[in-house]
């Protein structure tokens, strides 16, 4: 075969891979910006997570991914359209097409990864699940609750564990399951369940802000199970799912490189700081592959902030909640933040 045939064919057949596309090729981000809005399905008013605020803006860890991911794709934070939703509502939206993404308090699992058509960028808060019970009653643990009803809200991972937790422990209980997170908690207040279950820090917001102050409840030591929940996309649109997984490793690399919203541009400023050029040599090159701007990223910091000031603001010791990071600490720092490197 003639050199030139050889070089011909070999172009052809690595042109695709390295070429640079002029665009992603993402269908859910061609119609975000054909919209110039990100809608983004959040949970039913939960404290420190997404709720509105007297002005009656949103606020809460969720919200502020969902301005993150619209920084990175439109330049601005400000440019998303807010579905409260369910947990059994949330999926169905989501497939159907309704909403661009699902930041709610949804639990990564293989049933709905590979059983449902859901993608899982991946984890942005590790949580556990856990039991609410009022003090008074005395219950110390699992066990007292023999004979008693639980709730639990519909469509969540909660209603398995919940059986589960009390076959394994032979315990007899009546299970109260309800449409609605709001639901669940109005039933266990109206003393119509004994427990309500659901994930750790979803407790600890309602017992924060329960009528009567927090002392009159108690969340129980023992775990029903482990709760990495995720940012949710439909499965099949790649690029997209890749925009939403580095817009949640920036986050965390900031945190990391002490990057925040006030320093950050100066940081990029600096000649001296050598690896961070670097770095964002990288993210610059990679960003036309993604269909995002150059400085997608910096919006995605200056929108609100790394993780560290977006979970003090919303549920930290800067927050009504004063909840602690526990597992949700950096790496470097005993947690379980990790982010691949950019380069």
């Amino acid at each position: 075969m003639k050199t030139s045939v050889i070089v011909a064919v070999c172009v052809a057949i690595a042109g695709p891979l390295l070429a640079p596309a002029a665009e992603a090729a993402s269908e859910t981000l061609a119609r975000v910006r054909n919209n110039k809005v990100l809608r983004c399905g959040i949970g039913e008013n939960l404290a420190g997570f997404s709720e509105r605020d007297a002005s009656g803006h949103f606020r809460g860890f969720n919200v502020d991914f969902c301005r993150a991911v619209a920084a990175a794709v439109l330049g601005d934070p400000a440019k998303v359209a807010y579905t409260p939703v369910s947990a059994a509502a949330r999926f169905p939206l989501l497939l159907s097409g309704r909403v661009d993404l699902l930041s709610h308090t949804a639990t990564w699992t293989l049933a709905r990864e590979g059983g449902i058509g859901l993608a899982f960028p991946g984890v942005y808060f590790y949580d556990s699940q856990a039991f609410m019970v009022p003090r008074a009653d005395g219950v110390r643990r699992l066990e007292d609750l023999k004979g008693r009803t639980v709730c639990a809200v519909k469509g969540t991972t909660h209603v398995a564990h919940l059986e589960d937790a009390f076959a394994t422990r032979n315990i007899a209980f009546v299970p109260l399951v309800l449409d609605s997170q709001v639901a669940a908690t109005a039933a266990f207040f109206e003393g119509r369940c004994q427990a309500l279950t659901s994930d750790h820090s979803t407790l600890w917001a309602m017992r924060v802000r329960a009528v009567g102050g927090a002392e009159r409840y108690d969340i129980l030591p023992e775990l029903a199970s482990r709760e990495p929940l995720a940012p949710v996309v439909r499965r099949g649109d790649e690029e997209w799912t890749t925009i939403v997984r580095w817009v949640l490793n920036m986050l965390i690399i900031a945190e990391q490189q002490g990057l925040t919203a006030a320093n950050i541009r100066r940081a990029l400023e600096d000649p001296s700081n050598v690896a961070l050029r670097r770095s964002v040599y990288e993210i610059r090159s990679a960003s036309r592959a993604l269909g995002l701007a150059e400085d997608w990223y910096l919006r995605v910091i200056e929108a609100g902030g790394n993780y560290g000031e977006i979970f003090e603001r919303n549920l930290g010791a800067t927050s009504p909640l004063r909840m602690e990071r526990g597992q949700n600490r950096l790496w470097t720092e005993g947690g379980l933040l990790f982010a691949p490197p950019v380069r």
